[in-house]
């Protein structure tokens, strides 16, 4: 009788003991399951010929060698509830609405992304080909127009199968995220360049943050990292293919981190310069100071992303001012050369032919959360004061990239569009705009920015008054 009773109660026990270990087998997978998940994936788009470089007009011939590829890259993330996310950074001047809605539109229809979880960067390197869809400030060969188009098609097509490769290579990570700190962004419009060597102080406003998002599998290994700076990728001028400053931060970072994909955003930096500048060795060194700024983020404390995805966008209406006068423009004809006598006489000749002029432009706003980590993601050349203004309203965590989606002209704050210069009353005219924008322009995306924030359950710690 005992003995039939001790067997019994083994027995029970050793079912009970299973009972417990599969219970928790099956949590600890539930639990894996309904973390983060990410997919990393990345192709080389640098070009196969000698075609145009994007970014100064001033270049008069193709590109003729190359220093170091380019290269698209992506991360996939889902988080605990299936929702997605999707960055993908390029080493290219930027994305005009034509490539980049033909992209996003075939990632929606082959993956199923929402536009407001599709974030495409471009790192504004003006070391990387013309693509079609940018204003034509570069060549009218036939020829050399051909290779923009073959080209253009080739990259939309590498881009899209790369986010199918970073979906199929999806497996349980954690996400962190912190922001990190370089100094060698100059204030373009307050710094004059040519004496430079010459200054003791530099002028006017700058946003030092190095953004670092970092992706460890499951058993914390280092096997991505996002990071940003907010800086113009114009240390070279030549005519080789090159990432610039940027694309040498993410090969040191890569070196440092065999294995890890390395990924640069661009920031708000449209008014800032890596100064000085005019040299490879001087792109490489400050390359090695944004990944030495990063490494160090990476190897620090950082804040561990609950698996959480939110992500809105629209895209709203920026008003244009009036058009020149046709006298101002006729003027603009007879003094001018090249792209700005070009696009004074399209202009005068839409005006004389009654033909429409474009009154606003469809502006990009995006904005992400990710866990606790806020990302606003906006397009143009963002100048430097829009992040200023993000981190007193949101706080200094916040991420800012501008160049994406979308790069129609530069975004002035309303303080540079009444400055004037380059970035607020001429650099239309590089992007084919027929006017500056209206001065209510800071008003307009801030406004916007807060709306989808809001939305989005990101809080304000600062002031929202953006009337100035």
């Amino acid at each position: 009788m005992k003995k039939h009773i001790s067997v019994s109660i083994i027995s029970s026990f050793l079912i009970f003991l299973f009972f417990v270990i599969e219970t928790t087998s099956s949590q600890v997978l539930k639990d894996a399951s309904a973390g983060w998940k990410a997919g990393v994936a990345r192709v080389v788009i640098t070009p196969d010929q000698h075609m145009w470089i994007a970014g100064y007009s001033a270049r008069n011939h193709p590109a003729d060698g190359i220093i170091h590829d380019l290269w698209a890259k992506a991360i996939a993330l889902e988080d605990m509830k299936g929702n997605k996310a999707l960055l993908i950074t390029t080493d290219l001047e930027s994305f005009p609405k034509y490539l980049s809605d033909r992209i996003r539109n075939r990632i929606t229809d082959t993956y199923g992304f929402t536009r407001a979880q599709i974030i495409l960067n471009s790192s504004h390197t003006h070391s990387g080909p013309v693509i079609q869809g940018m204003y034509n400030i570069y060549t009218d060969d036939p020829k050399e127009l051909e290779k923009i188009r073959s080209y253009s098609v080739t990259l939309e097509e590498k881009i899209v199968t790369l986010v199918g490769e970073a979906i199929k290579s999806m497996v349980p990570v954690q996400l962190y995220a912190q922001n990190g700190i370089t100094r060698f962004q100059v204030n373009r419009r307050n710094n004059n360049e040519a004496t430079l060597n010459t200054l003791t102080e530099l002028h006017g406003p700058n946003d030092f943050a190095v953004p670092v998002l970092k992706v460890t599998d499951a058993s914390g290994n280092l096997i991505a990292v996002a990071f940003g700076y907010a800086c113009h990728n114009t240390t070279l001028m030549g005519y080789q293919w090159c990432g610039d400053y940027a694309g040498f931060a993410q090969i040191e970072l890569e070196k440092l981190h065999p294995g890890v994909t390395a990924m640069f955003f661009q920031g708000a930096g449209a008014d800032q310069n890596p100064l000085p500048r005019g040299s490879v060795f001087l792109a490489q060194q400050y390359g090695r100071s944004l990944a030495a700024a990063t490494d160090r983020v990476l190897n620090e404390e950082m804040r561990k992303l609950t698996p959480v995805i939110t992500s809105e966008y629209s895209e709203i209406d920026l008003d244009l001012d009036d058009p020149m006068s046709k006298e101002k423009l006729s003027e603009i004809v007879e003094k001018t050369s090249d792209y700005q006598k070009q696009w004074a006489e399209n202009l005068l000749s839409k005006i004389e032919r009654g033909e429409p002029i474009r009154t606003s432009y469809p502006y990009p706003v995006q904005i992400w959360k990710l866990g606790d980590q806020p990302i606003i993601s906006l397009g143009g050349e963002l100048v430097i004061d829009y992040a200023i203004e993000f981190k007193r309203i949101f706080g200094q965590d916040i991420f800012v990239m501008g160049y994406s989606n979308d790069v129609m002209a530069y975004i002035p704050s309303a303080a540079i569009l009444k400055e004037g210069g380059y970035e607020g009353m001429s650099s239309q005219i590089a992007f084919g705009l027929p006017a500056v924008w209206k001065s209510n322009i800071e008003t307009v995306i801030i406004g916007e920015v807060l709306r989808l924030a809001r939305k989005a359950g990101i809080p304000e710690i600062g002031s929202q008054d953006v009337t100035r």
